[in-house]
């Protein structure tokens, strides 16, 4: 469901206080764990978000990435959750759709992907805006048990699954556990410019 298809989420917004102008979609975007366990994602917006993630760059334009999607109420999906560890697994099954994201770290000839993950990531970020713009949330975790994600998917030596990622409608903080509910809701932190170029002329 689309910002346009639904009325707003039951939640604040949590704008990032930036150093510069942002573009909404990126400094209103947050990590939830709180997902609306009635909400669903349809067959476009899935696909919008999917499409995203294609259209993100790589080296040499390999496209090393790889998706394993489930909507919740789907095999794929349960079958996700009862890989996810810890507090992953409290809150991961109220979202609309998890998706695994997995580097192809290598061709089927062995020629090795060396910038796999790095494209990976890239892909996922594009596909967290989409999300945003679709009037979604995402959450990303590797707190996951991936010996059973390759074995249940049958995932082949140079296929790694790097993360799973959440995405859902924001619902309320306050129906989370307690340990939950204060991570939702505690302020939003990056460490300064100042500390993370190292040379800027």
């Amino acid at each position: 469901m689309s910002i346009s298809e639904t009325t707003a989420a039951p939640t604040t917004l949590r704008t990032a206080e930036t150093s510069a102008p942002l573009v909404p979609l990126l400094d209103e975007r947050w990590s939830p764990r709180s997902f609306d366990p009635t909400a669903e994602i349809s067959d476009r917006q899935l696909d919008a978000l999917l499409e995203a993630a294609r259209w993100a760059p790589s080296a040499a334009n390999t496209q090393p990435r790889r998706f394993v999607v489930g909507r919740r109420g789907t095999a794929t999906f349960d079958t996700i959750v009862k890989a996810l560890m810890g507090f992953n697994a409290a809150w991961a099954g109220n979202a609309s759709a998890l998706v695994v994201a997995v580097a192809e770290t290598s061709t089927v000839d062995g020629e090795v992907r060396q910038w796999a993950e790095y494209d990976l990531g890239q892909a996922i970020a594009h596909l967290s805006v989409q999300a945003h713009a679709e009037g979604f949330h995402t959450h990303q975790m590797a707190g996951v048990e991936w010996d059973e994600i390759v074995a249940a998917f049958g995932l082949t030596d140079n296929l790694k699954p790097v993360t799973v990622t959440a995405v859902g409608v924001v619902d309320e903080a306050d129906k989370l556990i307690e340990a939950l509910a204060e991570r939702e809701t505690a302020p939003r932190e990056r460490l300064p410019l100042s500390e993370l170029v190292l040379r800027r002329d």
